[in-house]
């Protein structure tokens, strides 16, 4: 990581309910992205939010 880089490896997927998934946003903590991904759930809607680290190789592993 270089000077001035920000390093945002916690992502929030949201799974609507034709299963459809779709990246919500980067965080750079987890517990940020938690937060975010309980605040869009408390809402009471029928979508799906969680939290995922996305790896060295840009995939993500479901936390």
């Amino acid at each position: 990581m270089s000077e001035g880089t920000v390093s945002l490896p916690w992502i929030v997927i949201r799974q609507d309910d034709n299963g459809n998934r779709y990246r919500v946003g980067r965080y750079a903590t987890r517990a940020e992205a938690q937060k975010i991904a309980d605040s869009l759930d408390d809402r009471g809607h029928k979508q799906l939010y969680w939290v995922e680290r996305i790896g060295q190789n840009g995939d993500g592993s479901r936390n």
